[in-house]
Order: C-alpha cells, then sequence, then structure tokens
C-alpha cells in the first residue's frame, strides 16, 4: 500500500515497540512501566474499563503526550507531529469542524496529511466518502449528521491518506449492531491491505474481532494473547472475553501468547 509522505518509514517487523513506558497526571500514575509490541499487519485491541489508561496510552503512541519514562518508537522511531503523515487517529470523540461539510471535511484533512496532488486527492476523498456509506450526505454540513454518521466522518478523516498504522479510540461506542458490524468490514479490509490498526475498547464485541489483545488495567497489561488463548487460559472452555478479564485480575496471571 502506497504512503503518501515525504517521511520514508523504515522497513521493521513491529509496528510499535514500547519498553517500560511510564506517565502520570500531576501524582497519579496513568501508565505504569508498560512495555509492548505490536505485529505490522494486523489487528490490536485495547481492551479495559474506562480509566484504565487506553486512550493515555494511544495518545502517548500518536505523540500528543509525552512520556515521563520509557521509550515508544512507531514504525522504527519516536513519534512527533513531523511523522504523524505515517499514521492515522481517530479520537474517541470525533474532532470535526462542525459547520464544514462531510466532503469539506475530509479534503481539509487530505491537505493536513500532506496530499497535495489536486486530483489525485479529489479521487481519494470520493473513494473514502463512498467508502464510509456518506456520498448522498457528502455536501451536509457535520452539525446535521446524527452521531453515527460523525463516527463516519472521523473514520474517513482518519484514513483518507493511507497511513500504515491506524489508532482507533473508541471507535465503535454509541453504534448500533449494524453500523458496528459495517465498521469492523472496514477495519477487518485494512489488515487484508497491509495496515496495522490499534483499537481501543471496553466492549467484548470488539474485543474478539481482534487478532491480538491486550487486558489494561489501572495503566498497567495484565494479560496478553488472541481471544482464543485469553479464554483458553482460564482453564473453562465455555469462558467468555469477559470473563478471562475477570479471571486475570483476580489471579494476576499474565499469558504472553507464547506459552
Amino acid at each position: 500500500m502506497k504512503t503518501l509522505t515525504s517521511d520514508a518509514v523504515p522497513a521493521v517487523t513491529a509496528a510499535v515497540a514500547i519498553d517500560n513506558l511510564s506517565f502520570n497526571y500531576g501524582r497519579l500514575r496513568v501508565i505504569d512501566g508498560l512495555s509492548l509490541e505490536v505485529g505490522a499487519g494486523t489487528s490490536f485491541g485495547l481492551l479495559g474499563p474506562n480509566g484504565s489508561g487506553k486512550t493515555t496510552l494511544i495518545r502517548l503512541m500518536v505523540g500528543l503526550l509525552k512520556p515521563a519514562g520509557g521509550t515508544i518508537h512507531c514504525l522504527g522511531r519516536p513519534p512527533s507531529p513531523a511523522r504523524a503523515r505515517n499514521m492515522g487517529y481517530m479520537p474517541q470523540l470525533p474532532a470535526l469542524y462542525q459547520e464544514l461539510s462531510v466532503e469539506q471535511n475530509i479534503e481539509f484533512f487530505a491537505r493536513i496529511y500532506g496530499m497535495k496532488d489536486k486530483r489525485q486527492r479529489s479521487q481519494r476523498v470520493e473513494e473514502v466518502i463512498r467508502l464510509v456509506d456518506l456520498w448522498s450526505r457528502r455536501k451536509t454540513s457535520v452539525l446535521k449528521l446524527s452521531g453515527g454518521m460523525k463516527q463516519r466522518v472521523s473514520l474517513g478523516c482518519a484514513i483518507v491518506h493511507r497511513p500504515p498504522l491506524l489508532f482507533l479510540d473508541e471507535p465503535t461506542v454509541g453504534l448500533d449492531p449494524e453500523l458496528r458490524a459495517h465498521f469492523w468490514r472496514h477495519f477487518e479490509n485494512l489488515t487484508a491491505a497491509g495496515t496495522t490498526l490499534i483499537i481501543s475498547s471496553h466492549t467484548m464485541d470488539d474485543a474478539a474481532h481482534c487478532r491480538q489483545l491486550v487486558f489494561m488495567r489501572q495503566g498497567k497489561i495484565i494479560a496478553k494473547g488472541s481471544p482464543a488463548e485469553l479464554q483458553a487460559a482460564t482453564g473453562d472452555g465455555c469462558a467468555s472475553l469477559e470473563d478471562a478479564f475477570l479471571y486475570f485480575i483476580r489471579k494476576g496471571k499474565v499469558p504472553t501468547g507464547d506459552d
């Protein structure tokens, strides 16, 4: 997949590598000695309750926050605003210009991400609007859209530049089951094309779609592996992901997926 950026991406097997990361809000330790590696071209879920540190971790990986300690490498390099063109970020709350239309918002983000060729940019903007199924509403201002439609515009803004690494913070919150399934079809198509997705969620439905997961609690990883590995580790053949999460909270075990 071609990435529209002047900042070449080094060949790496790990899309994200984090070592002994920590972050504080004042005296509150939000991320506590966290280490993590995410392979390229996969869907990786950060699962945990509100306040577990998921959004903070994504903001650190994107480069919006600076760690108190430890290191982060995204696509082989520390995150920074100058390298943001290699990444896409869909925040938990849509960061859209309410008075602008669907088309104008996605066009604006395409420009911000460095898509300079007008013809190619126009083609890509149309492609993305059709992808998120908003072509009939492309001239509608965001202010007049439903919450689910705003989520789709936000996704379009995050993927318009074809980033090899995409961060999605609670992308399906508030969506009905049909629209959630629609989003996941997009996500699966992206990973099939080689994009790495890092998705935060507190819903088990989202977690089940990810190839790899970490369970987070109080800024730490309490378990990691595939959904099947995490469920199997409980020793209960009927365990759900929710049961597995509660199991690891009680036991304090951290399966690696290599055991």
